[in-house]
This record gives structure tokens, C-alpha cells and sequence, in this order.
């Protein structure tokens, strides 16, 4: 089979006139990196030859164990359909995974280690995991010099239309690019702030899943620069207004199919399903800090702007960490509202489904659903029904990270080390910088 699809993949590449092979991978911050090669390599490629200096890639290696290599992941084989300026000839890439000099995968590489997590699931009894993610985005204009301005595109709300939502070409190009590429597209549409926009596609297999997120942040950034736009999947761009969230959609399937699906249960769940809705809820604080991994991510969870601050769980409401949607049998799925589209989807998928199998494999209990709206209650309320708060920043997020066993093996200690470490470095940075609005607030006044 390897050799039909190593034989597809060379037709196609001469049918399409491929000039440039892009091998993508993804670093522990969650940025795609990709070394560029001419066509010409692509047997080389294939064969699992090509090595790269992995020191140059923040949280991979030190100096002295550069050597890499990168083993594309065929099925991962991509045309992009845009030309190379001045030529009908095309760019390819790969989705690759970081492999040591003798062969063995990296253990600092996101995509291997959530492999490694997927591998530990189906030794429980799971088949698959499967990921439907909702990433949100806003569009800015580029200013005369073609750099990102802070001025939006318009002053749409949700669901609107043009010309209210003068981004809609823009994003019904971004569909027909995904579209081109494969992807079962689902919804699209204006958020509920300006500049703000939402696109879904069909769920796959947690690995797939993932790719598809890095693609999709590519083809979104590329596509609203032709249009002279700049996309950012910033948490919290512009105060005062709803951020960006990236809700997972998350399944867990065995022999039988869905997993958290029970025909004849009250609710239509399955005790897997408690279980795990339990143990995404007792590992909330730590695995905050890799779902949420930026300074900015904290500005966007705060209440009154729809993101979830509070951890609890429920059906149709809307306010809390989790959330069951209405449908059922194999779409039956658990949502997690907080997750924002700067975490590496790689490690968050990780360490959310080490959260969900810990608590199935204790056979946890979940918390009574809370079907109030938890925004309208009091502190003595939200006391009275152990509803606690996910970190109020990044500090509080990584502090909760560092004591929690269950999300930290999640990671592996390789990530685990480098990611703490850089995310301290920011926050350090962060605490020592003046900002503009304590200027405005403390200097003339003291």
C-alpha cells in the first residue's frame, strides 16, 4: 500500500506541475514550521531522509543533538491550489513527524506525543477520538505599507450579513480553498463581535484533527492577505469586546460506536461519558494552561464576554466550562468551551483526553449539571454548588500545571519542561512591562 500511495503522490505532483514541497510540522508553541525543498526531493522525502537542525526550533533540542529527521505522514499529501508568483507551477506539503537520527520518534514533537496519549486510549478498549473544533478568528485591514492595522473590517455581529459583514468574499474564499483541499465544511458565518468570524468543518480522528487546525490557521491567513486583510487567532485582540475560542467537540468511540452514547439512559449518556465530563472537570486549572497558553488567553476569559470562567457542566446552557450538545447517538459529544485558537492542538487534544481517560478509568462521578445561567450567580451561590474559577492568568495556570501528575504526563517531561519554561519566561516578561493603560491611569495622577 505505502508503495501505491508513494506511486499517487509522484503522478500527481508531475500531473499538477509541483515545483516546491513544504515539510510542515509544529513546534511546542503551537507555530507551524516547514523546511522548503524543490520537487526534485521528493523520493528523498518519502524514503524518510531528510534531516533539519532541530536547535533552531524553540523547546526542541540543544546545540549539541541538532540532528533530526522528518518522516512525512503520506496520508498528510496536500496541492495547494494557489500558483507560484510568475510560474503555473504549484506547492505541496507534507504534515511530518520528528524522528532522532536512528529513527525513533521525538518525544519533544507535539504530533508524536499525542500519538503516544492515542496509543495509551486504545489500550483501555477505544477505537478512535475524534475532534470537531470551532475556531474563531477577527480580520483586520492591512494599512498602506501592507502591514496588520488596528482597524477592523466592519462592524458586523452575529450572523449578519452584508453589507453589514463586508468580510463575507473574504470568508467564502477561505471555504472554497478549504473546500478545495478536502475539508467537509459545516458552518460559516460573523461571530457576535466586529471583525469577528467562525468556520466548522466535520470532525475526524484526533491526529487528523489536529492537522486540519494548522492547515485551516494557513489557508485563513493566506487567503485574507489576498484579500488585503489580517487575520489574527489572538485571544483578546480589542478590550471591551467578545475574544476568540476554539470549542473542542470531543468523541470517544469503541467497537460498539459512540461511547458516550446510552440509548435507554435518562440523558442519552453513557457512564463513560460521566466519567469523563468528571475527569475533564477535576483537571480543569492545569490543563488551563496548555488549552490557554498566552498572557492575552486570561483577557478573553472573564465574565460578561460569553467565554467560560466557571467549571461545571450541562446540557443546554451555555455558561459553563462544558457543555453536551442536544444531539445523540454517534454525534453524541462533549464540548469544551474554553480552549482558544493559541493553544497547540496537538498538546491540548493530548492532555484533555489523558484528563478524560483518568477520570473513566477511576470511574469518577460527575457533578449534578448546573442549568442555571452561572453569570446571574453570586459568589455564595457558585460556593454553595462547588463551582470553582479556571485561572485568572497564566501565572495561576502554570502553578496548577506544575502539581497535577495526571496532565503533566500528558505532555511527557520533555514538553512538559520546555513548555513551563517558556511559558514563565513570558509571563516574567509580561509582569516587568509598563502598559499603556497604567500610564493613563498613574502617571499624572501620582
Amino acid at each position: 500500500m505505502s508503495a501505491e500511495i508513494k506511486e499517487a503522490i509522484q503522478k500527481e505532483a508531475k500531473e499538477k506541475n509541483v515545483r516546491f514541497l513544504r515539510l510542515m510540522f509544529t513546534d511546542i508553541d503551537g507555530v507551524i514550521k516547514n523546511v522548503e525543498v524543490p520537487i526534485s526531493q521528493l523520493d528523498k522525502v518519502m524514503s524518510d531522509e531528510m534531516a533539519f537542525d532541530g536547535s533552531s526550533i524553540d523547546g526542541f533540542v540543544e546545540i549539541d543533538q541538532s540532528d533530526m529527521k522528518l518522516h512525512p505522514d503520506l496520508n498528510t499529501w496536500l496541492v495547494f491550489p494557489w500558483k507560484l508568483e510568475n510560474s503555473d507551477g504549484k506547492i505541496a506539503r507534507f504534515i511530518c513527524d520528528v524522528h532522532m537520527p536512528d529513527g525513533t520518534p521525538f518525544a519533544g514533537d507535539p504530533r508524536n506525543n499525542l500519538k503516544r496519549v492515542v496509543k495509551d486510549m486504545k489500550e483501555l478498549g477505544f477505537t478512535s477520538f475524534n475532534l470537531g473544533p470551532e475556531p474563531e478568528f477577527f480580520l483586520f485591514k492591512l494599512d498602506e505599507n501592507g502591514k496588520p492595522s488596528k482597524t477592523l473590517n466592519d462592524n458586523g455581529g452575529y450572523f449578519d450579513l452584508a453589507p453589514t459583514d463586508l468580510a463575507e468574499n473574504c470568508r467564502r474564499d477561505i471555504v472554497l480553498e478549504l473546500e478545495a483541499l478536502g475539508f467537509e465544511i459545516e458552518a460559516s458565518h460573523h461571530e457576535v463581535a466586529p471583525g469577528q468570524h467562525e468556520i466548522d468543518w466535520k470532525y475526524a480522528d484526533a491526529v487528523e484533527a489536529c492537522d486540519n487546525i494548522q492547515t485551516f490557521k494557513l489557508i485563513v491567513k493566506t487567503v485574507a492577505r489576498k484579500h488585503g486583510l489580517h487575520a489574527t487567532f489572538m485571544p483578546k485582540p480589542i478590550e471591551d469586546i467578545s475574544g476568540s475560542g476554539m470549542h473542542f467537540n470531543m468523541s470517544l468511540f469503541n467497537e460498539e460506536g459512540n461511547a458516550f452514547y446510552k440509548e435507554n439512559s435518562e440523558e442519552g449518556l453513557s457512564d463513560t461519558a460521566y466519567q469523563f465530563i468528571a475527569g475533564l472537570l477535576d483537571h480543569a486549572q492545569a490543563y488551563t494552561a496548555v488549552c490557554n497558553p498566552i498572557v492575552n488567553s486570561y483577557k478573553r476569559l472573564t465574565p460578561g464576554f460569553e467565554a467560560p470562567v466557571y467549571v461545571a457542566w450541562s446540557g443546554t446552557n451555555r455558561t459553563p466550562l462544558i457543555r453536551v450538545p442536544a444531539s445523540r447517538g454517534n454525534s453524541t459529544r462533549v464540548e469544551l468551551r474554553s480552549v482558544d485558537p493559541t493553544a497547540n492542538p496537538y498538546l491540548a487534544l493530548a492532555v484533555l483526553l489523558k484528563a478524560g481517560l483518568k477520570g473513566i478509568s477511576e470511574a469518577k462521578s460527575a457533578p449534578n449539571p448546573v442549568n442555571k445561567n452561572i453569570y446571574n450567580m453570586d459568589q455564595i451561590e457558585r460556593n454553595e454548588n462547588n463551582i470553582q474559577s479556571l485561572p485568572k492568568n497564566l501565572y495561576e495556570a502554570l502553578e496548577a500545571l506544575k502539581e497535577d501528575e495526571v496532565i503533566k504526563s500528558g505532555l511527557g517531561e520533555h514538553i512538559f519542561s520546555r513548555f513551563v519554561a517558556a511559558k514563565e519566561t513570558d509571563w516574567a516578561n509580561f509582569a516587568k512591562s509598563v502598559s499603556q493603560w497604567e500610564t493613563d491611569r498613574y502617571f499624572e495622577l501620582y
